[in-house]
């Protein structure tokens, strides 16, 4: 698959920098498998394609003041943003300066405190801190918006960058769809008898890095901490046993995780608490042969229903190979 499948024009001026006073007022757009026609409605509107026994599936990330400022010893300024927290006072991390640091040097950080570069992993830097990571990072991190939100981020991006079910502290971007979620909106969900079922991934800096190559199976993709326990496989283990087409998942990573789950339900395997640590995102995106098929099924008019299920299986086969 070409990347240049996907270039599409976004007027800068449709990009919003700030987001609604009330999540629910966005917009969805619905498509119809069957017909394919797609309409425009309200976020809101979500209750009237859901039904009693449906089951959805939220990432419960919580997302981190994961940007930092500071200089070099020297002078040079520099920014960093953290990756990924390896214990309590190290990290990995993403810095941009002039030049950069080399093992042993020190950063002196804006607001207060100091970090020690001590080894470089590529892309990557290994940074410790003189006290623990994430009370500095409440202290003085800054909120790291996606770059396409060009503007300093505020103190009201401490909550609304966050989903509203967000629990478990570690990702440097948010699960994006869970946004539009509201308290009452969850709660209509219950009333009309929608199971729910919580998975961590931790959305890690690498979400926004661009694709450089031209074939899309030629890019790699990123690590990311994740996390599914026996108790959402078993939650999609009665959903699947009573209707196979009627879960749904609050975005992209939520979907990987689902995948995990349906694997671990193929192969009789128990689905541990970090049993899938750190896997690659980059397992859905060997599925490229399989959206080209979806593409023939799509014009061939094969059922939705079928193409679903083909689907579901490509993303529990990919990272079936990376649980091997």
């Amino acid at each position: 698959m070409q990347v240049a499948d996907f270039y599409f024009e976004l007027p800068d001026a449709l990009i919003a920098r700030h987001p609604l006073a009330e999540r629910r007022a966005s917009r969805l757009l619905v498509l119809d498998g069957g017909s394919g026609q797609m309409s425009h409605r309200n976020f809101a509107d979500l209750l009237d394609y859901v039904r009693a026994g449906d089951l959805m599936v939220f990432n419960n990330t919580r997302v981190i003041p994961a940007r930092l400022f500071g200089q070099k010893a020297t002078g040079g300024k520099l920014e960093i943003l953290v990756e990924r927290v390896t214990g309590n006072r190290s990290v990995l991390a993403h810095v941009r300066s002039s030049k950069s640091p080399k093992p042993g040097s020190q950063i002196l950080l804006d607001g207060g405190g100091t970090a020690e570069m001590v080894a470089r992993h590529d892309a990557l830097f290994e940074l410790v801190f003189d006290e623990d990571v994430l009370p500095l990072l409440e202290r003085i991190g800054h909120m790291p918006l996606p770059p396409y939100i060009d503007r300093p981020d505020d103190a009201a991006d401490r909550e609304r960058y966050q989903t509203v079910y967000a629990q478990r502290a570690g990702a440097v971007a948010a699960p994006t769809a869970g946004l539009h979620f509201d308290e009452a909106l969850l709660g209509a969900l219950r009333d009309a008898g929608v199971q729910t079922a919580y998975v961590t991934l931790h959305v890690g800096a690498g979400t926004f890095q661009p694709v450089r190559v031209e074939r899309i199976e030629e890019h790699h993709m990123h690590h990311e901490w994740l996390e599914l326990t026996q108790e959402v496989v078993d939650a999609v283990a009665a959903c699947l046993g009573i209707c196979p087409m009627r879960q749904s998942y609050e975005g992209e990573a939520a979907i990987r995780l689902e995948a995990l789950a349906a694997h671990a339900l193929a192969h009789g395997a128990p689905a541990e608490a970090g049993a899938y640590a750190f896997a690659d995102a980059g397992d859905v995106l060997e599925t490229g042969p399989f959206f080209q098929a979806l593409a023939a099924d799509l014009a061939a008019g094969v059922a939705p229903e079928t193409i679903a299920l083909r689907f579901h299986a490509a993303l529990a086969q990919g990272f079936a190979r990376r649980a091997r």
